[in-house]
């Protein structure tokens, strides 16, 4: 029907099968597919958070301990013997390191979550339980697409 879909007939493939559209199984898993990703982000961020925080709890103990005494590291399952003054330095820089890795991470989050919302406006997804809040302020709306949604066919709902 359109022009545009004739010229993406060989990049199908790439671009999700765009032929006449993706259909709703596809919309669907590729949504599914972003919304996991940004999950995953999210829980290795407060991962790295937890890291952060224990870094923190072992920098503080050590600062107030005599700099020549032994002290003990984990380095890649090897436990090594060191001393305050030079494992306290590794720790703030481990802890700095890390910190950098959460902001890096907050954006990336952000930036999926605008993917998502755009994608989602796009397909005009729905997901439940959103029907409740929008029933509020047009209930017959939200009648119809639970109903099947007779006026937007393209509509798909995500559990």
């Amino acid at each position: 029907m359109m022009a545009a879909n004739s010229t993406s007939g060989t990049g199908g493939k790439s671009s999700g099968g765009k032929q006449s559209g993706p259909s709703a199984e596809q919309v669907v898993a590729t949504f599914q597919r972003m919304r996991q990703e940004q999950r995953s982000m999210a829980s290795k961020a407060a991962e790295l958070e937890m890291e952060i925080n224990e870094h923190s709890l072992v920098i503080d103990t050590l600062k107030d301990v005599d700099p020549s005494r032994k002290c003990y590291r984990l380095v890649g399952g090897v436990l090594v013997e060191r001393t305050v003054k030079e494992v306290l330095p590794a720790l703030e820089n481990n802890k700095e390191q890390i910190s950098k890795i959460v902001e890096s991470l907050n954006t990336q989050m952000q930036a999926k979550g605008r993917e998502l919302t755009e994608y989602r406006e796009r397909y005009n997804i729905r997901l439940v339980g959103e029907d409740d809040k929008q029933g509020k302020n047009t209930t017959s709306q939200a009648k119809e697409s639970e109903g099947g949604g007779s006026k937007s066919g393209a509509g798909v709902l995500v559990s």
